[in-house]
């Protein structure tokens, strides 16, 4: 596929249109050609506007469907999939200053922002009027667009649901530069097509969302966290839905095994979890946090989970009911890939998602490919709603090396997920990466059907084109 460059003219027009925030050749910063992980590519594009506002949006748009020139929308450049790369060049979106906290409602429960707002903002801002805002990636500084535009999961999906969940409305800036408002500040709606949905996880390829309307809900009087080490992945696992069935409700349920949280202690010079309960191996953790809304509950919380955790095989049930403890406890899963980047040159992450019942099996094949494969693997996992982050590690290859042994190990975990009834990603998204491997789960005629829809929305094909559903 074959895409204009922009003409001085159409460059002029943007510096108009946006003036002082018009950036090309040697201004452009070398961070606008990549996103988190190196392996999606590093791609220049031919200029980058930073924008503030909706109607600046628009006329950027508007220019790049006039000239045929190819643009892509792009927040923090937290992303894992190579879903903001400027694959084909053009005009990058550059949304981090669209980032106002416009307002949090509390008579209808709702925060306003911009797309470019932080989570960590939005956090902020809501816990400032005694109100939580529960979807929670593991990178808060993203953008809330961005974030929306992944359909970002994280942690306390176990409980809240993806960001998704919580999208009431959202203004859009579709490809050739009309203003859209989808969704309304309702609680329920029957009202057509959810096209609200529909952008929501599109990844910046059928609208650029500029603002949001986002449920909020109470903030919690506290938390407490339940750690329980098991003798082996099987049995770690087949006690998570032991926990959802019990009616605990937990907040977060996270999985990781032995080697990957040794790793993650040298990583912050310090032991936090047991690596040995009466002598016997540890093999596998379960990490669960609850939220409380008084004393008398916290106490309950705390009995019957350790009840549920004894009596299916945990070999001990820690309790971290302070701040201190509670730092120390989640900043060893929170460290999990900071940790792989620090001890690796070499990295790259799926995020197979399947039932919970078909967890365990995923978990040990997985970790069964690291000789087989030549690569270092590193588990975690949203234990409670079956996501499973496999990040393959090396050092001592050369790119072209390591790429060739990961597309080896992904082709084998991959089919595994499939034949587990799983999907090929449960939070990271397709991007440019994995838009094969969403063929190989959903098939062609899904394909076409996710390649109509981006034409109806995006007839010319521009608005960060070769992502998701089709390749350049």
């Amino acid at each position: 596929m074959e895409f204009n460059k922009p003409s001085e003219e159409m460059i002029e027009k943007l510096r108009e249109a946006v003036p002082g925030r018009v950036y090309t050749g040697e201004d452009i910063n070398e961070d606008f050609t990549h996103d988190e992980y190196d392996v999606h590519g590093h791609f220049m594009p031919d200029a980058v506007v930073t924008v503030k506002t909706t109607e600046e949006v628009s006329a950027v748009c508007r220019l790049c469907y006039e000239y045929e020139v190819p643009f892509v929308p792009r927040g923090a450049g937290t992303g894992l999939s190579g879903g903001c790369v400027p694959t084909a060049g053009g005009i990058v979106i550059d949304m981090q200053r669209m980032n106002e906290i416009i307002a949090v409602d509390l008579d209808n429960l709702v925060i306003r922002a911009q797309a470019g707002a932080l989570i960590d903002d939005v956090q902020k801002a809501c816990l400032s009027k005694g109100m939580m805002y529960p979807p929670d990636p593991g990178e808060k500084f993203a953008t809330l667009g961005g974030n929306v535009a992944t359909n970002a999961g994280g942690m306390r999906a176990c409980k809240y649901g993806s960001t998704r969940d919580w999208v009431l409305a959202m203004t859009v800036v579709m490809p050739n530069g009309d203003i859209m408002r989808f969704g309304a500040e309702v609680s329920k709606n029957c009202s057509g097509y959810s096209l609200m949905n529909l952008i929501s996880g599109s990844e910046g390829t059928l609208g650029i969302i500029t603002e949001l309307s986002m449920r909020i809900a109470p903030n919690p009087k506290g938390t407490i966290s339940l750690l329980a080490p098991f003798a082996d992945v099987d049995t770690c696992i087949s006690c998570v839905s032991k926990v959802k069935a019990a009616n605990l409700n937990p907040q977060a349920l996270e999985f990781m095994d032995r080697d990957n949280v040794k790793s993650i202690e040298q990583y912050l010079d310090k032991k936090v979890y047991p690596d040995k309960i009466e002598g016997e191996e540890v093999g596998a953790y379960l990490l669960v946090n609850f939220e409380v809304f008084s004393e008398e509950e916290a106490d309950s919380i705390m009995e019957h989970a350790a009840e549920v955790f004894l009596e299916n095989g945990a070999m001990d049930v820690i309790v971290f009911d302070t701040p201190a403890a509670l730092k120390n406890a989640w900043q060893v899963r929170g460290s999990a890939l900071e940790a792989i980047l620090e001890q690796f040159t070499l990295t790259d992450e799926c995020d197979v998602v399947v039932p919970i019942s078909n967890l365990a099996e995923l978990i040990k094949y997985c970790a069964s490919l690291q000789d087989e494969t030549g690569v270092a693997i590193r588990l975690t996992g949203h234990a409670g709603d079956g996501n499973v982050h496999v990040s393959l590690c090396a050092n001592d290859m050369t790119q072209e090396e390591f790429e060739e042994h990961c597309e080896k190990c992904f082709d084998l975990i991959y089919a595994k997920g499939k034949e587990l009834e799983g999907l090929v990603s449960g939070e990271h998204g397709i991007g440019n990466c994995r838009i094969d491997r969403l063929e190989q789960f959903v098939g062609k005629e899904q394909m076409d059907l996710m390649v109509a829809i981006k034409k109806a929305c995006d007839p010319k094909m521009l608005l960060n084109p070769g992502k998701v559903c089709y390749s350049l």
